[in-house]
């Protein structure tokens, strides 16, 4: 399942509220293999992938961590910052070497506290990416671990 354009933030933020969040990215490199999050660790970041690719993956007891979604090029990673408690719903680690625009949690939710239309735009946008991201965990747990996939009727 691959995620609909209104997930880059370049098409689905206007362009002013764009332009107010990079000027609290910091540029960062993430080397291969990194974990950037654990699930249920404090979430205080997110980032928006340039080049490389990033897993996102779930802890299954018993089992390998099942990877849930691979990210890409101008994708948001990470979504936990902005809901309460602020832990890590998932995984997530570097398949590829990295560029990313790193932000800092504490710095956009005082930047969408001064501003109610950049809340409003943002709460919405990772929203979207949100209930995207629950059908694809949904449908990839199916395929992995229900008798007959995602497919199944009962």
């Amino acid at each position: 399942m691959s995620a609909p354009p209104s997930h880059n933030m370049l098409r689905a933020l206007p362009t002013a509220h764009r332009n107010r969040l990079m000027q609290l990215a910091t540029e960062v490199s993430i080397p291969q293999g990194t974990r950037l999050f654990e699930e249920g660790g404090r979430a205080d970041r997110f980032w928006i992938v340039r080049t490389g690719t990033i897993a996102l993956d779930m802890r299954v007891p018993g089992r390998r961590a099942a990877v849930i979604e691979t990210l890409g090029h101008n994708q948001l990673v990470g979504w936990s910052w902005l809901f309460h408690p602020h832990s890590w719903h998932l995984g997530g680690e570097a398949l590829t070497p990295v560029r990313a625009y790193e932000f800092d949690a504490s710095a956009v939710l005082a930047a969408c506290g001064d501003d109610p239309e950049l809340n409003a735009t943002v709460t919405r946008w990772v929203g979207d990416i949100v209930a995207h991201r629950l059908r694809s965990a949904r449908t990839r747990l199916l395929d992995l671990y229900a008798p007959y996939g995602s497919g199944s009727t009962r």
